[in-house]
């Protein structure tokens, strides 16, 4: 009968030595994930005038955004989430690497029957699983990549709540000066106006065309409510983004012009999506699910146990505290027989996770790809778009001068003046426009070479 029972389980365990190969084999895929990056042909986009920074933060020299990115890290609350979920990650690997500690409990009883004193048993144990295949082990370096995965979480979230405070700050600037072209602009149709009157007065206009300059001067009012109202909403965003239920534009010190962002220089691309904290949660997360696996695996072999006892009986709970102790050391072997399937299920199962970890990298490399390459040609347009909105913006202006004088001179009529007038200042507002989008594309190329805060 023992010689049976030892057979089935050298049966059992050989046959779940020769099954072990294949958790060898999930290997394969965390190394496919590092050679896909080595495979990224050379970013094509505009170099000219770009500078290496290793920071996104360095991307824009001003003491207000620094603050403001501080602010927003320490008192964010999705920043704070992911900080727990660092923590809880960590607190999950002290458990699973508890069961490769040996475990020690002691405990005392007292009882007593008729016509017969009390007794008291005191017993101290100790019991360990000896990790003869690693199993435990790889539990806990399933834990490790585990705690690798979510630091990278936390990189990604730091980085993305400093691109987004920035972009915050460039769109309240965008909306302040949008709203101060416009005051000029009204300003200046005003100014019409009381020429219009003056002309009129003189007899050398009619009251159509003050009621026409009017007409303008209604719509930029009208617009700059608009205006006000969408920087009332971007300062709120920007409050939420610090934790803070207040925020005015006054909290908010703005400069004059929308501030310079630098053009961040591209590397190599292996290089900069290696710094993406997104790829490295992708591809610590493959990790976790490999060692998993390896680990259901090995739940298919035998495991080894030790464990020691001392009791004592006697008469007083003093004299049971261990003074004249029994010992006993117990050895054990155990090898799962039938399970009903469960543990090749959970093998099966970590190997999809496997499979489902492998494509997420995959779909993680793709859009980051795709986010510098779009960043990169965003840039070149917007340069070409820039170029050409500044050109047709000289020619507005002296245009502009040249039907102001024909005007006073009664050599054009009102409405060619006034339509010459919107079209300077709308390309003023397209070229602020132009600038935004620029400076926002300078952010979100940063963000997708990789660059994070400054710890």
């Amino acid at each position: 009968m023992r010689r049976s029972i030892f057979a089935i389980t050298l049966a059992f365990t050989l046959g779940g030595c020769a099954s072990f190969g294949s958790a060898d084999s999930a290997d394969s895929y965390s190394a496919r994930a590092q050679q896909q990056t080595s495979n990224i042909a050379a970013w094509q986009g505009p170099v000219d005038g770009a500078q290496r920074v290793s920071a996104i933060t360095d991307l824009v020299s001003s003491a207000e955004i620094t603050r403001l990115i501080n602010e927003a890290l320490a008192h964010n609350p999705g920043m704070q989430q992911q900080y727990l979920a660092l923590k809880t990650a960590q607190v999950a690997r002290r458990s699973v690497n508890a069961n490769r500690i040996p475990s020690v409990s002691a405990g005392l009883n007292g009882s007593r029957q008729e016509n017969n004193d009390a007794s008291y048993t005191g017993s101290l144990s100790v019991s360990w699983e000896l990790d003869l295949w690693q199993k435990l082990g790889d539990n806990v370096a399933a834990a490790d990549w585990a705690i690798a995965a979510s630091e990278a979480d936390v990189q990604a979230v730091q980085n993305e709540l400093a691109a987004q405070v920035i972009r915050a700050y460039l769109q309240v600037s965008y909306y302040q000066q949008l709203i101060d072209i416009e005051h000029s602009r009204l300003a200046l149709l005003q100014n019409n106006e009381d020429l219009i009157k003056q002309r009129y007065r003189s007899g050398l206009g009619v009251l159509d065309d003050l009621d026409t300059a009017r007409t303008s001067s209604a719509s930029s009012r009208a617009d700059i409510a608009a205006y006000q109202q969408s920087l009332g909403e971007s300062v709120r965003a920007l409050g939420v983004l610090l934790g803070r239920s207040q925020l005015t534009v006054a909290d908010i010190k703005l400069p004059s012009a929308l501030p310079d962002v630098l053009l961040p220089l591209p590397g190599v691309p292996e290089q900069d999506l290696s710094q993406r904290p997104d790829l490295m949660s992708a591809y610590a997360d493959i990790r976790t699910r490999e060692y998993e696996s390896k680990a259901a695996y090995k739940a298919l072999l035998p495991s080894i146990s030790l464990s020691a006892a001392l009791n004592d009986v006697a008469s007083t709970p003093a004299q049971a505290l261990l003074t004249n102790p029994v010992w006993s050391l117990l050895g054990q072997i155990t090898a799962p027989l039938f399970q009903g399937g469960a543990l090749r299920a959970n093998i099966e199962s970590s190997e999809l996770a496997i499979l489902n970890s492998w494509w997420g990298y995959q779909s993680t490399l793709l859009s980051a790809v795709q986010e510098v390459e779009d960043a990169l040609t965003q840039e070149q347009s917007l340069i070409i778009q820039t170029a050409a909105i500044e050109e047709a913006l000289a020619n507005a202006r002296r245009s502009a001068d040249n039907y102001t004088g024909k005007y006073r001179q009664g050599l054009a009529d009102v409405l060619d003046l006034l339509s010459v007038y919107q079209q300077t200042y709308n390309l003023k507002a397209q070229l602020l426009q132009l600038h935004f989008n620029q400076l926002n594309n300078r952010i979100d190329l940063g963000l997708a070479l990789g660059l994070g805060v400054n710890a």
